[in-house]
């Protein structure tokens, strides 16, 4: 006889999180599984801060959306979908107050970025990419740390690029004219 793992929903995720055992912890969904962001290193903490500060800055002056960090998202249709990007970026297009659902936004980010703590795994976070992809958002970039690199996935071309420690992210069509040399986040 075969048993069923149970499949978890945004109201799942969103009761486990208001526990204050699970305080410090964050919690994330792929097709009902749920899964469990460790408190991350300082060295992770350090990109993320430095990420969403280059983000900030660039799309505040032109005006081109909002940014936010560690904002959990999910399809509005799929409530076993539960993703918390480190960083988002969510066009001018997109206001952000209509979607909130309790503490998860029920629209996907036109950037999502994805940094990789020493617990998760490059097959954790590239399923992560798929699903935020097939979901509605247009750019993906992992970043490692440890090995100061960056994968960058755009759903239109259906394409991984590596960026190696010397390159540079690009924001494409989604931040026009946004290039951020990842030097300038490592080598804090």
């Amino acid at each position: 006889m075969a048993t069923q793992e149970r499949v978890y929903t945004v109201d799942d995720v969103w009761r486990l999180e208001q526990q204050p055992v699970h305080f410090a912890a964050s919690f994330y969904l792929i097709d009902g599984e749920l899964l469990v962001k460790v408190m991350p290193e300082e060295t992770r903490e350090d990109v993320v801060a430095l990420l969403a500060a280059h983000l900030f800055l660039y799309v505040d002056a032109a005006n081109l959306g909002q940014v936010s960090s560690n904002v959990a998202c999910h399809p509005p249709s799929e409530r076993n979908r539960a993703l918390n990007p480190a960083v988002a970026f969510f066009s001018q297009e997109v206001t952000l107050a209509p979607y909130f659902e309790r503490s998860h936004l029920t629209v996907m980010p036109d950037l999502a970025v994805e940094v990789i703590s020493p617990s998760q795994s490059w097959a954790q976070v590239r399923r992560k990419a798929e699903r935020y992809l097939r979901h509605g958002t247009a750019l993906v970039w992992l970043i490692d740390p440890r090995a100061k690199r960056a994968e960058v996935w755009r759903r239109e071309t259906e394409e991984r690029e590596t960026i190696p420690h010397d390159g540079e992210l690009s924001g494409d069509e989604i931040l026009p004219g946004f290039r951020l040399p990842l030097r300038q986040i490592f080598n804090h």
